[in-house]
């Protein structure tokens, strides 16, 4: 290889990382700015990543329709489209209006698609093209070890987001910085286009270097559906388990880059150019299959630590075991832009199946296990045991042999379906472990393999769960899956958003209307509405069970303010809680963002209002900003009062409300009430915010047995802004190691 030849690596190699190091930070970016009308529903992160898989996919398809021409041509359409693409720099939301409830599924990819679609769309075409353009010089050699690099710049600039951009410049100086790193990519792209002015008329053609090891032949239609659902499925996994995590695990949008960040890495390692890492992953995806699978469906384990670390150790072995068989099955350079419009192609559909169809079809996150046991159908057979392949299990004593292990399997996930409906699950451990022994031994068998995960999820807590769907206690939509309990033994109905208590009534007559969880009589929102005048109006954000409902009195007037119109429909509707048809069954309930709701709303409409949107442990950012805090003071009284809600398992708010209390100017007091299991009281953080300390004053000596803290500011610290903010200061690490 000529000098000129061995420095044009490099220059490819930065060429591709930048780009992706672009293209997946304006990712979180652009999530981050559109909070404010998004809110923090985990589905909003599925709807962003179906547009950019889209978007994607018409990159690719558009590097592959490029192929046709010379470099030199290539090169000129591409920079032109760059330079078109610059125009609508810096990034920024288009002025979409608001959806209509219900249709939100469709108007968050409608939002991002208008907003980045021409950079996003221009930028992902460079990975292709730029790995084409490499393998246009005769010598260059291998250009799939460049997908590697192309992925690690995804992966960095992914984390570089959350932990250096987010946390040092608001929005708009992020996105100059974006705009900045743009140019530096259309540099580098003219650049390397010009180190391949000299290539042959066409890139790609047959001449052209095949890759080593790489036969230039032609591609079937099997082919093509191979790589289809290679990359579908790990996609859809990817989704599928950023919506179980926050689900069913830990409800915090920090987590939400996690499975991507592992998606990204899981190329890195099975396109890297020594394969001895992503052999080994693969020839142990069978087994953490297996033990994963078993995790991921377990209801008696949700919300633990070991349930999360499985789940993302999961995604990531069988991601990497999936892209290496893609790898393997990679064609000659010729067709390298094909390969990766059929693999894009199969993410988006990994995308429309987990963010579209799923959250209409399922009242669960029943995609994930679905895409278990189509990764069990793909990963490369390669058992840990080779006895099947010894000579003397040959012919009808191998199949005595499959059979007996599938009977011993059956047996086995009878006895743990038994035990854990006994809830003896230290014995269905047990059962599980010898389980997966049967399932490592018959891993040569596809179908033997895929029928014993089949039995380990029906028996480590799938029944349970499908149980729960058929007697239909479930119901999902867009902002999240609830789920209603009922408990015979308390004598009370539940209600739980994921993991988290949203809401208890008690079902005898004597208690019915009494407040429960986060709302007892000692709580800040309990003593707020008890201290309220007989005629004041009361506003409540976050429906829930409407359990406040029961502190109203006959002269006040209450509305409620929900995003959720499931929720609605649980509360009342459904009749599964009683507390709104009961206790203020006139009252309004508002559908839509209650941001948006109250600033349309005349000035001065409540004298109480309560902001209690923080449900299942994730906070939507735009209710708590210096923003928001403006739009609920306006729509308060002069002598208002506003209640704040922040009980958090994983974020401690209290630092947060007290710097936008000092922001506004307003005095700021904090409620802590301590759980009371035998009422079915929880414990509750409350913030009262007034803009005197009068009026404080006054509701704290309504009753003084339970007193109001003083909350004030750190120092230095700054308000959350709809421009500006980052949870990873206000994380509680504790409290996360400790599920």
């Amino acid at each position: 290889m000529t000098a000129p030849q061995r420095a044009a690596r490099p220059l490819f190699m930065i060429t591709i990382v930048v780009g992706s190091f672009l293209l997946f930070m304006v990712q979180p970016m652009v999530a981050r700015a559109a909070l404010p009308r998004l809110g923090g529903a985990p589905n909003v992160w599925n709807s962003a990543m179906l547009v950019y898989q889209a978007l994607l996919l018409g990159g690719y398809a558009y590097a592959h329709w490029l192929g046709r021409f010379s470099v030199r041509v290539q090169a000129v359409i591409h920079v032109s489209l760059l330079a078109l693409a610059a125009l609508t720099l810096p990034v920024h939301l288009v002025p979409l209006a608001p959806p209509t409830p219900g249709w939100e599924a469709l108007w968050v990819p409608a939002l991002f698609a208008l907003s980045i679609g021409p950079v996003f769309f221009v930028v992902s075409a460079q990975a292709p093209l730029m790995q084409r353009w490499y393998s246009s010089d005769l010598a260059a050699g291998d250009p799939y070890a460049l997908y590697a690099a192309s992925n690690f710049g995804s992966f960095a600039g992914l984390i570089a987001y959350p932990l250096v951009l987010e946390p040092l410049l608001p929005l708009q100086t992020q996105a100059l910085v974006w705009a900045g790193g743009f140019a530096l990519l259309v540099v580098l792209v003219a650049a390397s286009a010009w180190a391949r002015r000299h290539s042959p008329a066409v890139a790609g053609q047959p001449e052209s270097a095949s890759g080593e090891g790489v036969a230039d032949e032609p591609v079937t239609r099997s082919q093509m559906l191979l790589w289809l659902a290679l990359g579908a499925v790990p996609s859809g996994l990817m989704l599928s388990t950023t919506t179980f995590l926050t689900t069913d695990i830990v409800a915090m949008p920090l987590l939400w880059v996690i499975p991507l960040g592992l998606y990204l890495l899981s190329f890195v390692v099975a396109f890297a150019t020594n394969r001895t890492l992503a052999n080994w992953i693969s020839r142990i995806a069978p087994l953490v299959l297996l033990v994963g699978g078993g995790f991921s469906i377990s209801l008696h384990a949700s919300g633990s630590l070991a349930q999360a670390g499985a789940a993302v150790v999961l995604l990531f072995v069988v991601a990497v075991a999936l892209h290496t068989r893609l790898n393997d099955t990679r064609p000659s350079p010729r067709h390298l832009t094909l390969f990766y419009i059929m693999m894009s192609a199969g993410g988006a559909l990994g995308g429309v199946f987990c963010a579209l169809i799923a959250p209409l079809v399922f009242d669960w996150v029943w995609e994930h296990p679905i895409l278990l046991v189509a990764s069990a159908l793909l990963v490369p057979r390669l058992p840990l045991q080779g006895w099947i392949r010894t000579p003397e299990l040959a012919g009808r004593t191998r199949t005595l042999s499959i059979v007996l292990l599938m009977a011993c399997a059956f047996a086995l996930a009878l006895g743990m379906l038994r035990m854990e409906l006994q809830g003896q699950y230290l014995t269905a451990l047990f059962l599980a472990f010898a389980l997966t022994i049967c399932g490592v031994m018959v891993a040569w068998s596809r179908w033997a393999f895929v029928a014993v995960l089949l039995l380990m999820l029906v028996g480590r807590g799938g029944m349970e769960t499908i149980i729960t769907s058929l007697s239909h206690a479930r119901t999902r939509s867009y902002f999240g899956i609830y789920t209603v309990r009922e408990s015979e033994a308390r004598k009370a109905r539940m209600l739980n958003h994921g993991t988290t208590l949203h809401g208890l009534q008690w079902t005898d007559a004597a208690r019915h209307q009494q407040p429960t969880t986060y709302y007892g009589p000692t709580g800040g929102a309990g003593l707020a509405l008890l201290a309220a005048g007989e005629r004041d109006r009361v506003g409540v954000v976050g429906l829930g069970t409407a359990t406040l409902a029961c502190y109203k009195r006959p002269a006040q007037v209450w509305t409620f303010f929900e995003i959720d119109p499931v929720v609605a429909d649980i509360s009342r509707k459904q009749h599964r809680f009683t507390f709104l048809d009961e206790c203020a069954p006139q009252s309004p309930v508002v559908i839509g963002d209650a941001r948006l709701e109250l600033a349309r709303i005349a000035p001065g409409s409540f004298d109480v209002l309560l902001v209690d949107a923080f449900s299942s442990d994730s906070i939507p950012l735009h209710l708590i900003t210096r923003e928001a805090l403006g739009v609920y003071a306006r729509s308060l009284a002069p002598d208002g009062v506003m209640l704040m809600h922040i009980s958090n398992r994983f974020l401690d708010l209290r630092p947060v409300v007290a710097e936008l209390g000092a922001a506004q100017g307003w005095a700021v007091r904090l409620r802590d009430d301590a759980a009371n299991p035998a009422r079915g009281i929880n414990r509750s953080y409350w913030v009262a915010m007034a803009p005197t300390p009068a009026r404080l004053d006054r509701l704290a000596a309504h009753d003084p047995a339970h007193p109001w803290i003083g909350l004030k500011a750190p120092d230095g610290a700054q308000a959350w802004t709809d421009d500006r903010s980052s949870i990873l200061p206000y994380v509680r690490w504790d409290n996360i190691f400790r599920m």
